[in-house]
């Protein structure tokens, strides 16, 4: 959720946990001790008419809830799609070129992929990163990583850990 919130500027933040609030609360007891959050667009106590008869429906907006629901399908679609590759050629950089995977005379771009991602994930695969770890470590949003796993595993170039 972090990797995703970092995405949406100063609109969205992340916050550590704190024993007043929700439910969380109570999930992350001793007894539980789940990991569990909060996700939200207005904080408890954060507008007047909180836990008022004056909070009523008039306060949800269509854009609001559309940017929620962008951000929770995002967040478990890296829950679904994230990995722990291995690399297959773990000594030096495998020769990207041949493949097809590199540009050939210089440019940032082989196919209209960037190579970045694909220098990222050869470079983390030991087995110990998963995808998210290298989205995270190389500053690139998750769908670049993942779709440059997915062109390197076609290449037989990585396998998952």
């Amino acid at each position: 959720m972090t990797h995703i919130l970092a995405g949406e500027g100063e609109q969205a933040r992340s916050v550590p946990f704190s024993p007043y609030g929700y439910d969380e609360r109570q999930f992350c007891s001793p007894g539980f001790d789940m990991p569990f959050g909060l996700f939200q667009n207005s904080a408890f106590g954060t507008f007047p008419e909180y836990h008022t008869s004056a909070d009523n429906l008039d306060f949800i907006r269509p854009e609001h809830l559309a940017r929620s629901y962008r951000i929770v399908t995002d967040a478990i679609d890296i829950l679904e799609e994230d990995w722990i590759p291995v690399s297959l050629n773990p000594k030096g950089e495998p020769q990207l070129g041949r493949r097809g995977l590199y540009a050939s005379v210089g440019g940032p771009s082989s196919g209209g992929h960037s190579t970045m991602p694909m220098l990222w994930v050869l470079n983390l695969a030991d087995g110990r990163h998963s995808l998210i770890d290298m989205a995270e470590r190389s500053g690139l949003p998750f769908s670049q990583i993942i779709e440059a796993a997915r062109r390197l595993r076609e290449h037989d170039l990585l396998r998952p850990g």
